[in-house]
């Protein structure tokens, strides 16, 4: 196949919600790798009114969905941190509001999440998505 659609297969980690209640976050869906080489999650960032709001992102990992651990930086394409959104001092659409970043994975755990926290009250909607990549077999049913 030379075509992305029919090599990828999506999954809703965390639904669009506005994240940004002092030091609380999102739990995100634990992801089933299985039949799949890889995950990259995309994080969609809408637009941010605080200034010093920060955004971290964990990626955790595990053999069975009810023990996850973080994931080891040798197995991430990126950094937490940059899928994360720093604070500053002008937000700029495309750059500190308005974005989506990503991290992948590519370990041998079957099992993924991603969560996301929130210094501040900021009121910002976000969203995750895992796009699960390089299948076993191909192509991909699009449910």
């Amino acid at each position: 196949m030379k075509d992305l659609h029919s090599v990828v297969k999506t999954a809703v980690v965390v639904a669009p919600v506005t994240v940004g209640t002092t030091g609380t976050g999102k739990t995100g869906k634990v992801i089933d790798t299985q039949g799949y080489g890889g995950v990259e999650f995309l994080v969609a960032y809408g637009t941010v009114t605080a200034t010093n709001a920060v955004f971290t992102v964990t990626a955790l990992e595990g053999s069975v969905s009810g023990t996850m651990t973080s994931i080891a930086d040798a197995d991430l394409q990126g950094t937490e941190l940059l899928a994360g959104l720093a604070a500053a001092a002008t937000r700029t659409s495309g750059v500190s509001k308005n974005v989506t970043k990503r991290l992948g994975y590519s370990g041998a755990k079957r099992y993924v999440q991603m969560n996301i926290s929130s210094t501040v009250t900021a009121a910002t909607p976000i969203a995750v998505t895992a796009l699960l990549h390089s299948p076993n077999v191909a192509p991909t049913a699009n449910p």
